[in-house]
C-alpha cells in the first residue's frame, strides 16, 4: 500500500496551506492505523508528539497536540 503524507500549517484549527511538505512511503496492505500513524509522524519529524488521529476510511488526519500543523495521509 502506497501512503502519501501531506503536512501543512493550520489557521484557526483548519488547514491553511501557507506551506506544504509532502512525503510518501510503502507499507504492507495489512498495516494497522497505529503503524500508519507512526510512519506518517516519523516522516513529519513528530515521532514522540502526542496527537489525535481521525480515520475517514480512505484517509487519515493526524492533529499533533500543541502544534499549529496537521498531517493528512492518503492511500493509493
Amino acid at each position: 500500500m502506497k501512503c502519501n503524507v501531506t503536512i501543512t500549517d493550520t489557521l484557526g484549527g483548519e488547514a491553511n496551506y501557507g506551506w506544504v511538505n509532502r512525503y510518501g512511503f510503502d507499507l504492507p496492505n495489512e498495516s494497522s492505523q497505529r503503524t500508519i500513524t507512526y510512519y506518517a509522524k516519523k516522516a513529519a519529524g513528530m515521532t514522540n508528539v502526542k496527537s489525535d488521529t481521525y480515520d475517514y476510511g480512505e484517509s487519515l488526519t493526524i492533529k499533533p497536540r500543541g502544534y499549529a500543523q496537521v498531517i493528512f495521509v492518503d492511500f493509493e
